[in-house]
């Protein structure tokens, strides 16, 4: 059974992401677009995967700029623990404040006669030390007490330990989070949520429930063109075309890392630095390491660069 057409207003507001994050020079496809319309809907984190390079930080960026909003982000890593993430205790503060109530004991007593007297009138003092004065929030506090909302990067999830995604469940389900010593702090407004990975490790599944899944992988040729022409201002649709030809057959071989499409738009930023009017075998051997990141695949590319420049030439020509 056919699946029913999305309504005129989805698709016009679908429309709207499209043309919002291009006008910050990001060409999205209609998958994009449509799984950030879908998060802004329903208030719901988004799980960018799909290998290096391939723009998953840039569209946070782009949202951000987009919607006029303040981008927090959280690189993860190895061993992020709650202090560099949430939020820690203003340590010093929290001293020079025991040792300011230290020379003022004498009035904070008052005329206590007795000990339970004098330890009941601390009592009152005690709550301060952990309160909101002497809390350092970090990214993940900072985002939810943003009174506009923003846009929360949490980069890289797959970098970080398994123990860190049980910190976040809370956040990303109810947009909240919980210190012991203060309760419950919930979010101003929402901030749109954005989780990328390079899948280095399997994320639980208690995270990706509360999250809406979008992939990312090397785009089809006319859209990494778009890209192209989007990101790099004066090449000529011929030089344009030929390079992302070349880069679509480069990607068919057995390499270690293929290049992502920020390697299309380095290679073509220094296309158009060499005045390249168009793709040629000795300016494109000469220019390979800007797209290769590895000797070995370097070794492996260079015996069909003249097949492929001769490929992308030919494609160019019958379009």
């Amino acid at each position: 059974m056919a699946a029913s057409p999305a309504p005129s207003s989805a698709i016009a507001a679908i429309a709207a992401v499209e043309a919002g994050l291009a006008a910050q020079g990001y060409i999205a496809s209609r998958q994009i677009a449509t799984a950030v319309y879908l998060s802004q809907a329903i208030d719901k984190p988004i799980l960018v995967e799909g290998p290096a390079g391939v723009g998953k930080t840039e569209l946070a960026k782009a949202i951000a700029a987009w919607r006029g909003l303040k981008m927090i982000r959280l690189q993860c890593y190895e061993g992020l623990d709650e202090a560099k993430a949430l939020y820690e205790w203003k340590y010093a503060k929290q001293l020079l404040y025991t040792q300011i109530l230290k020379d003022k004991l004498g009035e904070v007593l008052g005329g206590a006669q007795t000990l339970h007297a004098a330890l009941s009138q601390l009592h009152d003092f005690g709550d301060v030390f952990f309160s909101k004065e002497f809390v350092e929030p970090r990214p993940l506090l900072q985002a939810l007490l943003e009174p506009e909302g923003c846009v929360l990067l949490i980069d890289e999830i797959d970098k970080s330990d398994a123990e860190f995604e049980s910190l976040l469940l809370e956040i990303l389900s109810d947009f909240q989070v919980t210190i012991p010593e203060l309760g419950s702090i919930a979010a101003a407004r929402p901030p749109t949520v954005i989780l990328t990975s390079n899948s280095e490790r399997n994320l639980g599944d208690a995270l990706k429930r509360r999250c809406l899944h979008l992939h990312i992988g090397f785009p089809e040729q006319r859209l990494e063109e778009r890209i192209v022409e989007s990101r790099v201002p004066g090449i000529s649709q011929t030089l344009r075309r030929q390079l992302v030809a070349f880069i679509h057959d480069i990607r068919s071989l057995d390499l270690k890392k293929q290049p992502s499409v920020s390697e299309t738009i380095d290679w073509a930023r220094v296309l158009v630095l060499l005045q390249a009017a168009e793709l040629g075998h000795d300016l494109v051997k000469d220019t390979l390491n800007v797209l290769l990141k590895y000797e070995s695949d370097i070794e492996v590319a260079l015996p069909q660069v003249t097949t492929f420049v001769a490929k992308a030439q030919r494609q160019n020509i019958f379009g």
